[in-house]
């Protein structure tokens, strides 16, 4: 199996974990991040533990960026089975009328232009494999949760999982399935430092495990659905 995961970056954060989990089923990988000395740290650790891994620095915002890589990672391990659009991030922003307007753009970039670019990447491949895209919204772009103070953030999710359902929809002809899972609070090393360790969190292993599932053939018959983790 062949998976692109983007948002592969610092130790202790989701793509990590994804990353790992992929590795451990045999995957051949291709990890992406804006940072290269963050994705080739992910990747070197994957290689000595005898994966086979290619790492791309790259501004998931940027559309001939981002194509290139999908070109390169096609080069190097074929079409891709499957693709996890985990990058992203999280900041409040405060009331609507006082957050700043250039934190708002950053978390549509960061959670929500990062998807879609992605996504029109790497379509062609995943018709030719009839793969599986898999997006990471929030539990607080769902019904009943709490989003004062962070409508960027929950703008942008539920960005997200407006594009997963319309590529659902879009792409069911092609044999391309698209899902999201919500997660709560993710135990990260950022969330833990911010957060401190006693808070509730979903574990990093759980969120691999499902996001594994939605990708394997198990679930080829899923599509257009988000699955909430956490309490």
């Amino acid at each position: 199996m062949n998976v692109l995961i983007t948002g592969v970056g610092r130790e202790g954060q989701m793509g990590e974990a994804l990353a790992a989990a992929f590795a451990a089923d045999g995957a051949r990988l291709a990890l992406v991040d804006r940072t290269a000395a963050h994705v080739d740290a992910r990747a070197d650790a994957l290689r000595a533990a005898g994966a086979e891994v290619h790492a791309y620095a790259c501004d998931l915002t940027d559309d001939a960026a981002v194509a290139a890589v999908a070109a390169s990672a096609r080069s190097a391990l074929g079409d891709v089975d499957a693709v996890v659009c985990a990058a992203g991030g999280f900041a409040m922003t405060g009331p609507v009328d006082a957050e700043d307007v250039a934190a708002w753009e950053r978390q549509i970039a960061v959670n929500l232009t990062t998807a879609h670019v992605t996504t029109r990447a790497v379509l062609p491949m995943l018709r030719r494999t009839r793969g599986a895209l898999v997006y990471f919204a929030s539990a607080s772009a769902l019904p009943g949760a709490k989003v004062g103070g962070m409508a960027a953030y929950v703008a942008a999710k539920s960005g997200v999982l407006a594009l997963m359902h319309a590529v659902a929809a879009d792409e069911r002809a092609h044999g391309v399935r698209a899902n999201a899972v919500a997660p709560t609070a993710i135990r990260t090393a950022t969330n833990v430092a911010d957060m401190g360790p006693d808070a509730a969190y979903v574990e990093r292993e759980e969120v691999a495990r499902v996001v594994r599932w939605l990708c394997s053939e198990e679930a080829r018959s899923v599509t257009g659905q988000v699955v909430r983790l956490g309490a």
